[in-house]
């Protein structure tokens, strides 16, 4: 608000040099020494002032001379529009301009003009910064033609003007279109649908309602639109491919108005596709090449079906159902099949009608071929006896049977030798040994406490021989029975047959004749 519509008056200093400087200045000094006394010391000093610099009049009058012709008016403001109307104001509502010039804006002036008249008059008798404006004091039904000036301490732009006059009448509510979440993006059909579209606005009093394509009114021979009070419908009855691009939508109350873009497109099958030959056929295998089809049908092609069909049978079969490439190579084949294939493109609206064929066929033919079978490299697998998991000592309790468990190798397999106090166990029934899978196992039946004692598992083969120790105890008292079968265990750790043998030979003489 620091411009007036008087700035000459009010700044005349910054106004007078640059486009009055010299009637201004010429009138001022003679008022000035007749009214008052106190200016005329005023002026001396300064006309002193610049004798003793010698340096500062020249360039003061240089600097006044030389932006007076450079420094031009700003340029027209932008995107003026009505914001709003009632029965006796409206609202404007503009941007700034882009070129404002070395010494900024001083403000804005708005300019009317009754429909019909072409004198022009200020709205605001005061310059302002702001750039929206209401225009009040209006008759209703007025049509007033505005227009909006920059002004700058280099004169006025070129103003920015309404095209059509705004009428003076109260508008309950601005015009404003709703477009539905579904439309706002590529509304898609096939050729020969029905396109039926309905877009709802709002704005009272009811709004005007304006179509166009490419800035062109529709051809209503194709289209039809009815408008109702609170929507618009457009249809047509059967869509072709001419039928695709972006409609324009306006809605306007008086200068006030809203926009929006229905974007349409009609696809319909593409053409099949082009030169499709066959490259190459080598085992069971078939490389196949085509070119993409000349039409798209107006969508993009989301890919290839490749078919085959043997003489034989004479029927087509799917071999890719959706290949991206332009290129692919068919596997699996049958020995001794003459094929034939073809190519279908594929896009949102579906198959191409018509398929390219391949020019020629593929024979599949029969080789022969020999059997080798793979040499394996002969391994050593010869090893001398190694124990994996050797024997952990044991507490038993008399009565209850235990087991012994150890782990050998070696090739070829070991024979187990099982020893209790480095006599060898032979047939023996409390004794029960295994092995399998390369484990060792000794089961001790029923205990007793002359049963322990250490126990060796020993495995020998042609290529050496090992051996593991563990100490067994067995917890319990020991009975009379006990002592006697302990001691002769203990003395003679034989197996029951060798007993007998035993027994027979130390037989007294005359017991045998008795």
């Amino acid at each position: 608000m620091t411009g007036k519509t008087a700035p000459p008056a009010t700044d005349p200093a910054p106004v007078a040099p640059k486009k009055e400087p010299v009637p201004t200045p010429k009138e001022e000094p003679a008022p000035a020494p007749a009214d008052e006394k106190p200016p005329a010391p005023e002026h001396p000093p300064a006309t002193e002032k610049p004798t003793a610099p010698a340096d500062e009049p020249a360039p003061v009058p240089t600097a006044e001379a030389t932006p007076a012709p450079e420094e031009e008016p700003p340029s027209s403001p932008l995107s003026l529009a009505v914001d709003e109307v009632s029965e006796n104001s409206f609202t404007l509502t503009w941007k700034a301009p882009e070129q404002t010039g070395q010494s900024g804006l001083d403000g804005y002036v708005v300019e009317i003009c009754k429909d019909g008249s072409t004198d022009w008059t200020a709205a605001n008798k005061e310059l302002f910064l702001s750039t929206r404006y209401t225009v009040q004091d209006l008759s209703s039904g007025d049509k007033i033609h505005v227009r909006v000036k920059a002004v700058s301490a280099s004169g006025a732009s070129v103003p920015a003007t309404l095209e059509q006059p705004v009428l003076i009448r109260e508008i309950l509510q601005l015009p404003r279109i709703r477009m539905p979440r579904h439309l706002r993006q590529t509304y898609v059909r096939r050729v020969g649908d029905a396109v039926n579209v309905m877009i709802p606005f709002q704005g009272k009093p009811q709004p005007e309602v304006i179509w166009t394509k490419g800035d062109q009114p529709l051809d209503t021979s194709r289209i039809n639109i009815r408008n109702t009070e609170k929507d618009t419908i457009f249809y047509i009855r059967e869509a072709q491919r001419s039928d695709s691009g972006k409609y324009e939508l306006a809605v306007r109350i008086n200068g006030a108005e809203d926009k929006a873009t229905l974007d349409i497109r009609v696809i319909e099958p593409p053409s099949p596709p082009q030169n499709m030959k066959l490259v190459d056929v080598w085992g069971f295998n078939v490389a196949l090449e085509w070119a993409p089809p000349v039409d798209n049908g107006n969508s993009e092609i989301k890919g290839y079906m490749v078919q085959k069909s043997d003489k034989k049978s004479g029927k087509w079969f799917t071999a890719l159902e959706r290949c991206t490439r332009t290129s692919c190579t068919i596997s699996d084949l049958i020995i001794g099949n003459t094929y034939s294939f073809r190519v279908f493109a594929e896009n949102a609206c579906g198959l191409s009608e018509k398929a390219a064929i391949a020019s020629g066929v593929a024979h599949i033919k029969k080789t022969k071929t020999v059997y080798q079978p793979e040499k394996i490299p002969q391994r050593d697998m010869m090893e001398p006896p190694k124990f994996t998991q050797p024997l952990t000592d044991r507490t038993t309790t008399r009565g209850y049977s235990t087991h012994l468990f150890c782990c050998v190798r070696g090739f070829p397999q070991p024979k187990i030798i099982w020893m209790k106090n480095q006599m060898e166990i032979r047939e023996d029934p409390k004794y029960i040994a295994m092995i399998k899978q390369g484990v060792c196992s000794l089961e001790i039946r029923k205990p007793n406490p002359f049963d322990g004692g250490i126990y060796t598992c020993k495995a020998v083969n042609p290529l050496g021989e090992a051996s593991v120790d563990c100490k067994l105890d067995v917890k319990g008292k020991i009975g009379q029975g006990d002592r006697g079968a302990g001691l002769l265990a203990y003395l003679f750790p034989f197996s029951p047959s060798q007993w007998c043998g035993l027994s027979l030979f130390c037989a007294d003489p005359g017991d045998a004749g008795a």
